[in-house]
């Protein structure tokens, strides 16, 4: 009786599973990120401030899924869902949304990827080849929020490569929908103001085995609620990026410079420079060494900030690292930027100095 009982539940379970189909070109992937970040010099009271950040320390966390379907004639059809988290206490950043990081679905052949969606600007993706710290802890973000979220609702977009250059273009007809840390605020889409909330941005890139160079301009319109100063769609906020990279010898030295003019801003406070250096040496097939050095400068006023930032990363596997970062700024003027992106609240006084350190983990999947 026992036979024949276990007998008939194989068979019913090779029946229910020969009906659902295969999902080829399906992968489910994803990174959690987390440190213990010690900063000096938080307020006017110079506390300090010991933490678990909770929008990255060496990598964003997220988990996301990303697939594609083979149409015939060297065409597929192609998407990404992509979620971010803060691990430290679980909840959904990008203001809570479900896919806050990216949530499209395109085409895609030989002519390139056109995708529609929330995705990244291509100021964003101008950046990651020459980029080394990236959105660390103390890094450029820490400088300029924007470039580490620098996303897009309600796009289109469009991804081409060929023999070495990249092109890249994207259009939204309303940003950044939800609010979130770093974002920009916007209501969306505007039957009564059709340049509320529009955004575009091009880039091109150049990249060869050893070496690469790469372009791009962002601009943002303003709308109601919009963050930034942008509280009309007459105003605007743009950046131009140039950046450029170099490898040799296990050695990789890179920099950039964006130039931002900002409508909306504090007057003094409108049009910056954001130049940096950076490198990484990789000391052993486990141990490297990233540094860099980036000046925020306002035109025309005293404002300007300088951080100074380092990141020492062992790998315990191709999927497990350890690292401990640092990032040390001074302030003059008006400002008073923290040395960490980790989180809001952290900052110094204005025209204060602070230093950070972080000891941290990463996994990927």
């Amino acid at each position: 009786m026992n036979r024949i009982l276990v007998a008939g539940l194989l068979a019913v379970s090779a029946a229910a599973h020969a009906q659902v189909p295969a999902q080829p070109g399906v992968q489910l992937y994803g990174l959690i990120d987390l440190s213990v970040e010690h900063l000096s010099h938080v307020g006017p009271a110079r506390d300090s401030l010991t933490r678990v950040p909770s929008l990255g320390s060496s990598l964003p966390s997220r988990w996301g899924i990303r697939g594609s379907e083979d149409l015939g004639g060297g065409q597929r059809a192609v998407f990404t869902l992509e979620s971010g988290f803060a691990p430290d206490s679980g909840a959904s950043n990008q203001g809570g949304r479900l896919f806050g990081r990216q949530a499209w679905v395109g085409l895609s052949g030989g002519w390139g990827t056109l995708m529609l969606g929330r995705q990244y600007s291509m100021y964003y993706l101008s950046m990651q080849d020459a980029g080394i710290l990236g959105p660390n802890l103390y890094g450029l973000g820490s400088l300029d929020p924007y470039i580490p979220t620098a996303r897009f609702d309600n796009t289109v977009g469009y991804i081409g490569r060929f023999s070495g250059i990249t092109l890249g273009a994207a259009y939204s007809l309303g940003r950044d929908v939800a609010a979130a840390p770093g974002g920009t605020n916007c209501a969306g889409e505007n039957a009564a103001d059709s340049q509320a909330c529009r955004a575009a941005s091009v880039m091109l890139k150049y990249d060869q085995a050893a070496w690469g160079v790469a372009a791009a301009w962002d601009r943002q319109r303003g709308g109601t609620g919009a963050s930034a100063g942008l509280t009309s769609s007459a105003l605007s906020d743009t950046r131009k990026n140039i950046n450029a990279y170099v490898k040799f010898h296990g050695i990789k030295l890179a920099g950039g410079l964006v130039r931002r003019d900002n409508e909306g801003g504090v007057p003094g406070l409108r049009r910056s420079d954001l130049s940096y250096v950076e490198a990484a040496w990789q000391l052993t097939p486990s141990l490297s060494l990233e540094g860099q050095v980036a000046r925020l400068d306002y035109k025309d006023s005293a404002s300007e900030a300088t951080l100074v930032s380092l990141r020492t990363t062992y790998a315990l596997s191709k999927r497990t690292v350890l690292y401990a970062t640092a990032g040390h700024i001074n302030n003059d003027g008006s400002l008073g930027v923290s040395a960490s992106g980790g989180q809001p609240g952290g900052a110094p006084a204005a025209g204060g100095t602070q230093t950070g350190v972080a000891l941290g983990m990463r996994h990927a999947f």
